[in-house]
């Protein structure tokens, strides 16, 4: 559980963890394979959210899932991609979050993902929520922390007790 004062600190930039959809590069489930390297080249980002035609999220698409489409036995064919869409090689299943989402819960799953996908509950696409944003915050933290708040350790620190 994230303390009160601490979670206080952290939520002092929420403003800006949203990015929103519109300023979210994004490709459609039944692109073609091609169009969503061209996208990822393009935009220069590893990994994007997959929408249907009514903007709902249904997966992510990652220049990896592409490439790895195009390894034959002899190296890379670009002509493997001829005919597939997005939605043969996305990841579904992804993680995503809501409006509603908890803190902490949001720390968690950007431990192991870069950014997270904010949907409604009808799983409608809003934007995203990076991990460079969260970590914005986290730096804002500790550089405000001890400016605002009198710090008094309740026991030694554990650098301490091993050297005594």
């Amino acid at each position: 559980m994230i303390g009160k004062h601490i979670e206080a600190l952290l939520m002092e930039n929420q403003e800006n963890f949203l990015i929103p959809a519109d300023n979210v590069a994004t490709v459609l489930y039944n692109h073609p394979l091609e169009h969503a390297l061209l996208v990822l080249s393009k935009v220069g980002y590893a990994k994007i959210p997959v929408l249907d035609s009514e903007d709902h999220l249904v997966g992510l698409i990652s220049l990896a899932n592409i490439i790895d489409k195009m390894m034959g036995l002899t190296g890379f064919d670009i002509g493997i991609l001829e005919g597939l869409t997005v939605a043969d090689v996305m990841e579904v299943n992804v993680p995503s979050i809501t409006y509603k989402e908890e803190l902490e819960d949001m720390l968690h799953l950007l431990v192991n993902n870069s950014f997270l996908p904010v949907v409604d509950e009808e799983k409608v696409f809003h934007g995203i929520v990076t991990r460079k944003e969260i970590l914005k915050s986290v730096n804002h933290l500790v550089h405000e922390l001890e400016k605002r708040y009198e710090m008094t350790p309740k026991e030694k620190p554990i650098k301490e007790k091993l050297i005594s």
